[in-house]
């Protein structure tokens, strides 16, 4: 009896955890009737996210369940075929090439933004749908219908949105077009503006630390930027954008197709805002006068025969921004006390060349080459505080991916060098370095083709002046249950603080600016050291017979080294390397629900608790509001058979709680603000238009409750005395803004 229980003990894991599979072969004909394997075709149960991918020899193996009974078997340029299987066995299949298929129309309705189940990294996919839900004139203002990224102004004269992820401003995003580095350094304050919006085909948000390829920067997330491609652009394509604020904009695409592998594009952006305004009476300019004119010339060459694809951009922008007093002339009063002003003039060239090889023979081999440079001149004053900066940049990567037996191990690696060479002038002062880091990175994907995907990623830095150090990086995904994605992330991060070209609104105060200098290797300070740590849930499911998802999110950032920035004495604004903790939580709830055919609602609930030991006590961060919520709805009627126009309706609602002052207790009584700023709501809200797949106006507002900050400029009445000060800014400053614009376009 005893030897029949053990026997049993010894058999029962071997039931419980085996399970069955169905094996196969998937061939393609040849034109000798001769049969061949074929590697990397897609093979999937219907409905569901269970799949494999054939190697090399062309087999599979599939896990089976009873109630598993259409199997998918799909491969590009060949018909698409689904089987019937009613129990296990071994499955020989030949694909048919697609030249002799009839035409086959799919209809779905695309989704503007979208959220990845299957990625081990917790990416959002924000389309130009969702962008034309906005007045986006540039990246700046890209994320106002999106809860996952906060946008307000940096400071009350130069007009510059700041965005926030997970409780941190923008210089701890990694934030990239086409996946290269490109806001940062010199133009980590305004390189946000510099990126018209129609230039942008899609954006990809990833939350926590991003992965090893694109460097060692990334410590609460990145944000890239998917330019148009020249040859899926439509040929013409006209923006024309005007505002109650005195802002008129045009944005231009003229696309050709040179010959069958050469496409180009040109992209013209023009804005200028001429006229002043001065609602709230306090002697400044509410928004700045501003003229800028960008243009890229774009190249795109494609020979899928060789398995080449290779991306050329040359870029050119001039932007001029002047802020200050009502009846400040630069001509006259640059510099002086005659009336407090400001002007940013920036000067930027940028060329990137991409190459990408996939090898026809094995399609899983592919080689990436990215190489960018740019040259950044900025030449600016605050009123009698003078910043330049002049930064010209290399970045370079080559990437090679690859598998590991089969597709479900994948991996990537290659070389990576960056060379940034500064130039400023700050404080009176030159501050001259320049930057030279070299590193190998290596990545390794595992995804069971059922319901754990997992990257690893490990990066080997050399740098001249923060030395040698490794970066590591982890993001895992599991199923747990339909419609669901359970993840996990930890990442470090190291970075240099360029301590003025971020904080760039230190300038417009009267405040002293002190450097604590530790004997760091960068202004005296040491670089910026961070972990950043996230669990996210994600599941869909149907409510009332419509789709419907709901996301949970936390993160957490520890900073090993930080420099702080204290604002806590309102006379001085003092840099230095962190003694004690700092940190940053986030918690975000988000629900998607299709209320009805046409009718989507986005709402989201953000907590934030971020704090940083300064040299007066451990603090909220200021500015920072503890509670948000966010509420999205659009609506687009129904398109019928063999008609083209519709209507477009979108509305946004934002709640921010109060929001912590810097201490002002110093300050003489009239000069003091309270310790929290008030509650504040705005409402957006745009109304489209489409006459046909060529033309539609759009009309839109901004802040339409008209909410308005009182007091914005701190010391207005005196903005040469010792308490001017622009950087208390929670709330909207201009009031309810109006705009309207038409689109264009030829296909």
């Amino acid at each position: 009896m005893k030897k029949k229980l053990i026997i049993i003990l010894l058999i029962l894991p071997l039931v419980s955890f085996s399970q069955e599979k169905i094996e196969g072969i998937i061939t393609e004909a040849s034109s000798g009737n001769e049969t061949f394997p074929l590697a990397g075709a897609n093979v999937f149960w219907l409905d569901t996210s269970v799949g494999a991918v054939t190697d090399i020899e062309g087999k599979f193996s599939i896990p089976y369940q009873p109630n598993y009974k259409k199997l998918v078997i799909s491969y590009v340029g060949f018909k698409t075929d689904t089987l019937t299987i009613t129990k296990p066995r071994y499955i020989e299949h030949l694909l048919e090439a697609t030249s002799d298929l009839d035409e086959i129309t799919l209809i779905a309705r695309k989704q503007s933004t979208t959220k990845s189940y299957l990625s081990a990294q917790n990416i959002t996919t924000v389309s130009s749908d969702e962008l034309l839900k906005a007045a986006c004139c540039n990246l700046s203002e890209s994320f106002e219908t999106n809860p996952s990224i906060d946008v307000n102004f940096s400071d009350a004269v130069t007009g510059t949105r700041q965005i926030k992820m997970l409780g941190l401003t923008s210089k701890y995003i990694l934030i990239t077009t086409e996946n290269i580095p490109s806001i940062r350094g010199a133009s980590q304050a305004f390189g946000l503006s510099f990126i018209p919006g129609t230039w942008v085909e899609s954006i990809q948000i990833t939350k926590g630390a991003g992965s090893v390829v694109n460097g060692f920067e990334s410590i609460a997330g990145q944000i890239n930027a998917e330019l148009q491609k020249p040859s899926t652009d439509d040929k013409l394509f006209v923006n024309l954008y005007g505002s109650v604020n005195g802002r008129l904009e045009l944005n231009t695409h003229i696309n050709t197709k040179v010959d069958d592998k050469w496409s180009t594009g040109l992209y013209v952006h023009g804005n200028l805002r001429d006229k002043r305004f001065d609602k709230n009476n306090d002697g400044f300019l509410d928004v700045p006068l501003k003229k800028q004119i960008n243009v890229m010339n774009r190249w795109q060459y494609t020979n899928p025969e060789k398995g080449l694809v290779s991306f050329i951009n040359l870029r050119y922008l001039n932007d001029n921004n002047q802020a200050g007093q009502l009846d400040f002339n630069p001509d006259t009063d640059k510099l002086t006390t005659n009336a407090w002003g400001s002007e940013i003039d920036t000067e930027r060239i940028e060329m990137s060349a991409k190459l990408g090889y996939v090898n026809p023979e094995v399609p899983w081999q592919s080689l990436g080459v990215q190489f960018a440079f740019s040259s950044h001149n900025q030449g600016s004053y605050f009123g009698l505080n003078r910043y330049d900066i002049n930064h010209n940049s290399i970045y370079s990567n080559v990437i090679y991916n690859s598998i590991i037996s089969d597709s479900r191990h994948k991996i990537k690696t290659g070389l990576g060098f960056t060379y940034d060479h500064y130039d400023e002038f700050a404080l009176n002062t030159n501050f001259e370095r320049s930057e030279r880091s070299a590193g190998a990175f290596f990545e390794y994907a595992y995804d069971d083709l059922d319901k754990l995907t997992l990257t690893v990623g490990l990066r080997f830095d050399t740098h001249n002046l923060l030395g040698e150090f490794i970066t590591p990086r982890l993001h895992a995904r599991y199923t747990p249950w339909e419609k669901s994605a359970l993840r996990a992330s930890i990442g470090r991060g190291k970075r240099s603080a360029n301590i003025f070209a971020e904080n760039q609104n230190i300038f417009a105060t009267s405040r002293t600016i002190g450097i604590l200098d530790t004997g760091g290797s960068i202004y005296g300070l040491d670089p910026e050291i961070a972990w950043n740590y996230g669990i996210s849930y994600l599941q869909g499911f149907n409510l009332f017979g419509r789709k419907a998802d709901v996301t949970l999110d936390f993160y957490r950032t520890d900073f090993k080294n930080q420099v702080v920035i204290d604002w806590e004495n309102p006379q001085q604004v003092n840099f230095y390397n962190l003694e004690g903790d700092s940190y940053a939580n986030s918690l975000q709830i988000e629900l998607n629900y299709n209320i009805f055919e046409h009718v989507d609602l986005r709402t989201a609930y953000k907590y934030y608790d971020v704090k940083t030991d300064y040299l007066s006590g451990k603090l909220s961060k200021p500015l920072i509001p503890k509670h948000r919520f966010f509420a999205n709805a659009s609506y687009e009627t129904p398109l019928e058979e063999g008609e083209s126009a519709r209507w477009k309706f979108d509305v946004t609602y934002n709640w921010l709680s109060e929001q912590r002052f810097a201490s002002t207790a110093s300050n003489p009584e009239a000069y003091r603000l309270p310790e929290e700023s008030p509650t504040i709501g705005t409402l957006n809200a745009q109304v489209t238009k489409v006459f046909s797949p060529k033309f539609e106006v759009y009309l839109g507002g901004e802040n339409i409750t008209n909410v308005r900050q009182s007091n914005p400029i701190l010391g207005a009445d005196d903005p040469f005395g010792p308490n001017f000060d622009t950087t208390f800014v929670y709330g909207p400053i201009f009031g309810s803004m109006y705009y309207a614009g038409l689109r264009f376009k030829i296909k």
